[in-house]
């Protein structure tokens, strides 16, 4: 076992995915169970984790020039988020359900255009095992992330101050990162 391979994928890891523990812990903080936020996170990340191995083996399903447009994405899931918190500003949130597995995949794959774009170079010399171990310690990093999010979240004064304002925080979070996605990918 390399153990210099691992501590490069765990550093990879933490550092393409750090905005994601924010992301998961307003995701578990309006979740009424944690499992379709886990499971979308894994499916979002399967799909970075996927396309970036297929780019760093040549086949090239995404073009560059299309990486920043994933942007639009989170940009819209937080407009949604948005208008629909305003709409509903008057509401009692006993009915809150949470975000949807589809949601979190699909914010998770969008705000992975910057780790794709890191992990293809990477992956295309790590060679077949090294593909191997960063898979494998990432898919560990993914549960690691989850629950961290979740702990973050249930954290007597996070989750108050994310009951309060989660709803307002996750629409401006989402907005952020897909203006930040575009910006920096169309730059």
């Amino acid at each position: 076992m390399n153990l210099g391979l691992i501590a490069q994928a765990v550093g990879m890891f933490a550092v393409t995915n750090i905005d994601d523990i924010v992301l998961l812990a307003l995701f578990f903080s309006g979740a009424s169970r944690p499992w379709p936020v886990v499971v979308g996170q894994y499916l979002g990340f399967a799909g970075i984790l996927a396309l970036s191995i297929i780019g760093a083996l040549g086949a090239g399903l995404l073009p560059p020039a299309v990486l920043p447009y994933l942007g639009l994405l989170p940009l819209l899931l937080g407009l949604r988020a948005g208008w629909k918190a305003w709409r509903d500003r008057d509401e009692p949130e006993a009915s809150v359900s949470g975000p949807s597995l589809l949601t979190v995949a699909a914010v998770t794959f969008a705000n992975g255009g910057d780790n794709i774009g890191v992990y293809v170079p990477v992956f295309a010399t790590a060679g077949r095992a090294g593909l191997v171990v960063f898979s494998v310690v990432f898919l560990v990093l993914v549960g690691v992330w989850c629950a961290l999010g979740r702990f973050f979240a249930t954290r007597p004064a996070v989750a108050r101050g994310l009951s309060r304002w989660g709803h307002v925080v996750l629409p401006v979070v989402l907005i952020a990162i897909g203006v930040l996605i575009l910006v920096e990918g169309l730059t």
